[in-house]
């Protein structure tokens, strides 16, 4: 009662307060009114926005404030949830055809049917169910359950009260009221999502073949696939973060800077919104969409940010399959049988006539059968031989759990502890910043408890080339000797238990950039973790490079404040160009009469690019001449990039170095690049800004920021345009970001910004707002504490739900 009489008296303060001042909006009223209040099955919630549409969620209760969550989240983003739940309920072939591919990022499906035959077959077999019934903290806790029973029925109220406007989905049947099984199913794709949901076609599409000769496929050359399908997901899933310990901030008092690199379409989008449950939870950051709560953000003690991790959360068992019966396989000589999932998914064919297709999933003691991983790297399933996939976190869903505790956490302390309490980072990094002046890394996530003893006493003749190259364990799954086994700190069988996990604390600065957890910080190397967790002593991305050399440097000045993270942020210095664009220019300058040959063997004057890349400013800031040359050139350089300089593992920050601009390839992709902007009308120093743009409502917005390849700390992955000579969207990069910091009082000094806005509604004012600041290198004031929500000019109320 005492806690109702508080969010009560809260809300009501704020409204006496705006109406007293003659400030609450006519926008304010109309969404107050009766009309407006959606039923909620008893749950309610208040939700004051600020500027760019940023709601702030208060609720007596874990269900209330999930219910507000989801309410909020439908206004916004409708479609693209509707659009995954259609996923989720493996009913993309019935409304969208069979072949066409899945737009909602929950899987890597190919096709629409690969993954409804996925998703169908997790419900078929009830696995979310079976993991919702287990207890806390193996499986969700209460307040987990009430989030998500509170997600759905907001969800639900603002569909039974709103009439769609956006056409992605105005009218669409398959926009549909969901239940508190649905979100936690979402949630459960999203934490496989780099396990099984990362081979959905190989899982799906698994069936035996004759003879042996396919495993000529397998021997080709697994190592170069296994890392072209781990840099794949790197870049599609990237980040950067850097923690700042007190001893090298201007205030004694932690900072943080988060920059994910998430999709700017689809269901992997961010969400930004502050939650408050009064005396229990106040958190303010992004959700991925459809989760009910904070996954990366701040509360007044303590901020984090999350990154990709290097740690491989499956291995491969590969399996003698037994005489005469190509669905059992040999364990210790003894034939076992596979488990088969028949699945049966409505598909839509020619006139809209629905029709029923079935299909087989074969299952065993160590996890699906497969027969690729990501669609690069072949695992043939022959007459003698074929692969299961172990994947330990399909048999989690504690994801929503450690987030509830980050967000109720008072320091390093908690976070620590709220990791070793639920254990539910399926493939992320922490690094996170306290109040008190502490920093920390951990590399905290589910992995298959995979040793390099295990690993060297179990790996197949193709676990042997792939373990040591790329962490990737082929285990021999005929011998029970080659189980997993289990840590006694565990919370699930077959996983590395909390004191395993690579981990630094209060280091002047702790960093990462999706390489491995080794060089977080270059004067304090992590080593001693088993290949599973990620490489040491290898060559660094350039971006890893780039990001140490800038984080160092500041360190080493210190007396940092949030101003210097936002200046970080928004450098736009490109580590390639430091690298290699002076050797550049200077070969440029000493070709035989200013010509180059390109691929295709045309003679090219590219005479012009020498003193353009000589002048370039080694950044893409959206005004930076020289910049949209260097990234072209860059790219069509590719794998042939050489160093005269080779890697020290002594020196990894600043080797390998000294472009080989002897390397035919270097004048060839010069040649290829001037060829390339001159057919196009593009002048070789033309600003960045005029090379890469998206455009929102008809206006065109210069984007700064750079490729992966690059080394740019602000990743931005635009889509090349042929036709225009230009990169007219952007794919993915730089998302939610946040640079926060502490002064001692209640109110965290926070600047946000979230790159693609919060809504995709075309029609929406907060479709492209927040990128109009990001085109301008900007973030937002953080509202957190009452008295800055309050005075927000664009504050406006909304009570959702019963009362």
């Amino acid at each position: 009662m005492r806690l109702r009489h508080r969010l009560r008296a809260a809300t009501v303060g704020a409204l006496v307060l705006l109406t007293g001042a003659g400030a609450l909006p006519a926008a304010s009223a109309a969404a107050a009114a009766p009309g407006d209040r959606p039923s909620g099955n008893g749950l309610s919630a208040t939700i004051r926005y600020t500027e760019y549409g940023i709601p702030h969620i208060l609720a007596e209760d874990y269900a209330g404030l999930g219910f507000g969550d989801g309410w909020a989240q439908a206004a916004d983003q409708v479609c693209t949830l509707a659009d995954g739940f259609v996923t989720l309920r493996g009913e993309r072939s019935r409304h969208f055809g069979p072949d066409a591919a899945p737009g909602n990022d929950l899987s890597n499906a190919s096709t629409n049917l690969s993954s409804d035959l996925f998703f169908r077959g997790i419900r078929d077999a009830r696995t979310v169910e079976k993991l919702l019934a287990r207890p806390a903290p193996e499986g969700p806790s209460r307040q987990a359950r009430e989030l998500a029973r509170g997600w759905a029925a907001g969800y639900n109220a603002w569909l039974e009260q709103h009439r769609i406007t956006d056409r992605a989905c105005a009218g669409a049947s398959w926009v549909r009221p969901v239940t508190g099984l649905d979100v936690a199913r979402r949630g459960y794709a999203l934490t496989v999502l780099d396990g099984q949901g990362g081979t959905v076609d190989g899982i799906t599409g698994a069936r035996p073949s004759s003879g042996a000769a396919p495993r000529a496929a397998v021997r080709n050359d697994p190592v170069a696939a296994a890392r072209a399908l781990f840099a794949a997901r790197a870049g599609d899933m990237g980040s950067n973060a850097v923690a700042f310990s007190g001893a090298v901030t201007a205030n004694g008092r932690g900072l943080l800077l988060g920059n994910p690199h998430y999709p700017w379409q689809g269901g992997r989008r961010f969400w930004q919104a502050q939650l408050t449950i009064p005396g229990e939870l106040d958190v303010s950051g992004a959700s991925l969409l459809g989760m009910p709560v904070v996954e990366i953000g701040h509360n007044p003690y303590v901020a984090w940010s999350h990154t990709v991790a290097t740690g491989v959360p499956f291995g491969l068992y590969e399996l003698k399959a037994a005489p005469g019966n190509p669905h059992a396989y040999l364990v210790d000589g003894r034939p076992e049988r596979m488990t088969e999932r028949r699945v049966t998914v409505p598909v839509r064919g020619e006139g809209g006539r629905v029709t029923e297709v079935t299909r087989s999933q074969w299952w065993t003691r160590y996890g699906p059968v497969v027969t690729s991983l990501g669609g690069g790297l072949p695992l043939p399933w022959t007459e003698g031989t074929l692969y299961a996939m172990t994947d330990p976190n399909s048999a989690q869903l504690r994801f929503t759990d450690t987030s509830l505790a980050f967000g109720r956490a008072r320091g390093i302390r908690d976070i620590q502890s709220a990791l070793r309490r639920t254990q539910g980072l399926p493939w992320v990094n922490t690094i996170a910043a306290d109040s008190s002046g502490h920093s920390l890394l951990t590399q905290s996530q589910v992995l298959p408890r995979i040793t390099d003893d295990l690993a060297g006493r179990c790996s197949t003749e193709l676990g042997k080339r792939l373990y040591p190259a790329t962490g990737l364990a082929v285990l021999d799954g005929s011998r029970r000797a080659c189980a997993l086994g289990r840590d006694g700190d565990a919370l699930q069988p077959g996983v590395f238990g909390p004191s395993a996990m690579p981990t630094l604390v209060d280091a002047p600065y702790a960093e990462n950039s999706n390489d491995s957890a080794w060089l977080s910080n270059a004067d304090r190397p992590l080593t001693g973790y088993p290949r599973v967790f990620g490489d040491i002593g290898t060559p660094r991305s350039l971006r890893t490079r780039g990001a140490v050399e800038d984080v160092a440097a500041m360190a080493r000045r210190g007396r940092l404040t949030v101003a210097d993270l936002e200046k970080q942020q928004f450098g736009d210095r490109v580590p390639a160009g430091a690298l290699a664009a002076a050797d550049t220019a200077a070969a440029c300058a000493q070709l035989p009469g200013g010509r180059a040959t390109g691929k295709d063997g045309k003679v090219v004057d590219v005479s012009g690019a020498c003193g353009v890349l000589k002048r370039w400013d080694r950044t893409v800031r959206k005004d930076s001449r020289g910049a949209l040359l260097f990234d072209r050139f860059w790219r069509g350089l590719g794998n042939d990039v050489l160093w005269r300089v080779p890697f020290s593992a002594d020196d990894p920050v600043h080797t390998p170095r000294s472009l080989d601009t002897a390397n035919p390839a270097v004048a060839r992709a010069l040649a290829d690049a001037v060829a390339e902007l001159r057919a196009k009308g593009t002048a070789l120093d033309a600003p960045w800004g005029e090379g890469q743009f998206v455009e929102r409502g008809g206006k065109r917005l210069p984007v700064p920021g750079g490729a992966h390849r690059l080394g740019v700390w602000n990743v931005v992955e635009g889509r090349w345009d042929a036709a225009r000579g230009a990169y007219t969207d952007v794919r993915t990069g730089s998302s939610y970001l946040q640079a926060v910091g502490f002064d001692g009082g209640a109110c965290p000094v926070a600047r946000t910004l979230l790159t693609y806005s919060q809504s995709s509604e075309p029609g929406s004012p907060h479709s492209s707002d927040q990128t109009e600041l990001f085109s301008a290198g900007r973030m937002v004031k953080g509202r957190f504490c009452e008295k800055d929500i309050l005075a927000s000019p664009a504050l406006r109320v909304v009570r959702v739900g019963e009362r």
